[in-house]
């Protein structure tokens, strides 16, 4: 992948409920000038938009600024890439907000491109991370939601709204929960941070002193051999797994990347990820698909979104 000779560089923008991160990227995925700010995520949508073009003001003051020609945003979803607008769940101010069009006016009329976070993740994983070389990819992340991406036939498809991948939204229990998105045992319910640490307690599980109750604190006690703990990081791993496998059996990927705060568990999560998706994926030419830790870390939105806006730079879709 490579940027356009006469511009050099893209401007990228990671936003999401915590933070909005901002960066100039080169055509090898370096990032030569980074700005961040604070999502002021319960405030009205005017003031969330002000913190973008702090963001974006503190990038034009580089003098490496004008070399970059188009503007590539990852959002926290729903994106509609095809209209230009974001409805954050977490950034309630934002309700089909014109996101495209006001970054464009904040950036002198750059070309802007749009993608979900989880689209972004993939993007950068795929340019350079763990889905590299491969043409056919799922790429999850595991977080407060769980999102994801897909790479087919070499290229990142985000669909007509931007929002192709979602693996999250996939229902694996049929009487499940109800989730937020308005279905009922979807991936997430089960498997992302809060419903994972939220499944411990109800089983018993119990914080240390400090009273932290997050996943990561549920991880720490997986480690040290808490039944319950490893209980609700199995159950996690069977819904990943279960909607893994029915992705693999749709698309035909071979490599499954995960990503995001709850797969920093590390072999608490991967190890009965593995041991299900033996038990789901089973047809022949599912059987050999292979699921990877994510390497892009923090930078994964910004490094994505790069991509993506280099890509349609170059014309390729995704």
């Amino acid at each position: 992948m490579h940027t356009d000779p006469a511009t050099g560089l893209v401007a990228a923008l990671d936003i999401g409920g915590t933070k909005i991160a901002g960066a100039l990227v080169d055509g090898e995925g370096r990032i030569r000038v980074r700005a961040q700010r604070p999502t002021p995520a319960r405030e009205d949508g005017e003031t969330v938009m002000a913190a973008v073009e702090a963001v974006l003001a503190d990038l034009a003051a580089s003098p490496l600024w004008a070399s970059a020609g188009t503007v590539g945003i990852g959002s926290a979803g729903p994106v509609d890439a095809s209209r230009g607008t974001v409805s954050p769940v977490n950034v309630p101010g934002w309700r089909a907000y014109p996101l495209v069009e006001r970054v464009r006016r904040a950036t002198a009329g750059r070309p802007v491109t749009l993608v979900g976070d989880g689209v972004a993740m993939t993007a950068a994983e795929h340019w350079l991370g763990a889905a590299r070389g491969h043409a056919n990819a799922l790429c999850l992340v595991v977080s407060t939601g769980v999102g994801g991406g897909l790479v087919l036939d070499g290229r990142v498809r985000p669909g007509p709204t931007g929002n192709a991948g979602h693996i999250g939204h996939v229902p694996v229990d049929l009487d499940g929960e109800p989730c937020a998105c308005g279905g009922r045992g979807c991936v997430e319910r089960i498997a992302s941070g809060p419903h994972l640490a939220r499944r411990a307690l109800d089983n018993g599980w119990r914080p240390g002193p400090d009273g932290d109750v997050s996943a990561a604190a549920v991880a720490a006690s997986a480690h040290a051999g808490d039944p319950v703990a490893l209980a609700s990081f199995e159950r996690a791993a069977q819904a990943l797994a279960a909607g893994i496998a029915a992705t693999a059996a749709l698309v035909e990927i071979d490599i499954a990347v995960v990503g995001g705060g709850v797969a920093g568990a590390g072999e608490v999560l991967f190890a009965p990820l593995r041991r299900s998706l033996g038990a789901y994926a089973t047809l022949s030419f599912v059987r050999n698909l292979t699921v990877v830790p994510a390497v892009t870390g923090t930078d994964a939105g910004l490094l994505g979104a790069a991509a993506a806006a280099m890509h349609a730079g170059s014309g390729a879709t995704g």
